[in-house]
């Protein structure tokens, strides 16, 4: 008898992207191939938005585009996903732009914490010059961005309420890829460790890491309530992101096909914040119903003390100090 064989991630995946055409039949084959990186499940915003813009697109541009929607990370993590769409193996995702950072530092200016005092802040800012800029530096990498998303505040997430910036010192932390997370959790005496998203929950359940941070509505859609139930209400990072598709994939659309996806794009941003808010609620409740806690954070001012830090590091390579005073300081 032969053994069974066990399917890979790559196996599955590309099952998952075929299977829309072969449920519909020749009425999706007319359309142009999408393949749609989610690192969430369908009752999430990640996964949410990209529904609505192809409903969008079925009116809009009917029989143009087949978006071909692969959930619950089996594409892999950000840095993957990106990775794909330089490739050209993916044509579109969500990304946050801090997994952006290996190819755009720049970027980095919004992972500033404490920067921005809320999300119409963060908003006001993107839909002015920093944004068309950094739209541009992120094309020029391979990534084209048709909207900026926000993922809400990131809060500090741990086993024991780590309110202060003492107790996170000699902490394990899981950190995202990017040097200025690293730098942040260094200096308040933390030890970094870079983990994949899909990797962080078994990280934190077996004690490779001791804490993490992460917005309200990831720490359920990953389930890490089960496994750090004390969420610190530090609102340190707001998490921007960005809407974006394949360089090769965009210039290969007519004038006509980039204008639909990108008033779809548009409309789904927008419809992607009402999602997020409501999550936000949605997510807390069932983590506070299975057994999770939320502090609030001593000692203020040691957290941003320990901000301005980062902000003096990275000013340099971000436009300078003065730069980053008038972001924080615009109405």
């Amino acid at each position: 008898m032969k053994p069974l064989a066990i399917p890979t991630r790559r196996a599955v995946a590309a099952a998952l992207v075929a299977a829309p055409a072969l449920l519909h039949g020749r009425a999706l084959a007319a359309g142009r191939p999408v393949t749609v990186a989610s690192l969430l499940g369908e009752d999430k915003p990640e996964t949410k938005i990209w529904r609505r813009i192809a409903e969008i697109l079925a009116r809009t541009a009917p029989g143009r585009f087949d978006l071909r929607i692969v959930p619950n990370a089996a594409l892999g993590g950000e840095k993957e996903v990106a990775e794909g769409l330089r490739l050209g193996s993916i044509q579109a995702s969500l990304s946050t732009t801090s997994a952006l950072s290996g190819w755009v530092p720049q970027g980095q200016i919004l992972d500033l914490p404490f920067l921005f005092r809320d999300r119409d802040h963060l908003r006001r800012v993107l839909a002015g010059p920093l944004g068309t800029e950094l739209k541009t530096q992120y094309e020029a990498q391979g990534f084209v961005v048709l909207g900026f998303i926000n993922y809400g505040a990131r809060h500090l997430l741990a086993k024991e309420p780590l309110t202060t910036p003492a107790s996170v010192k000699g902490k394990r932390i899981r950190v995202i890829q990017s040097p200025l997370h690293t730098a942040l959790w260094s200096g308040l005496g933390a030890y970094p460790t870079p983990i994949p998203i899909p990797e962080a929950y078994n990280a934190l359940k077996t004690g490779v890491v001791d804490c993490m941070d992460l917005t309200k509505s990831a720490y359920v859609g990953f389930r890490l309530h089960e496994v750090v139930p004390c969420l610190i209400e530090t609102g340190h990072i707001w998490a921007s992101g960005v809407v974006m598709v394949a360089a090769p994939f965009w210039k290969g659309l007519t004038p006509q096909d980039r204008e639909a996806l990108a008033a779809a794009a548009a409309e789904g941003v927008t419809y992607f914040d009402e999602l997020m808010r409501a999550d936000e609620d949605a997510s807390m409740a069932k983590a506070l119903a299975e057994g999770g806690k939320v502090f609030q954070p001593e000692d203020r001012p040691g957290w941003q003390a320990g901000a301005r830090k980062v902000w003096a590091a990275f000013a340099p390579e971000l436009g300078g100090i003065d730069r980053i005073e008038m972001i924080a300081n615009s109405a």
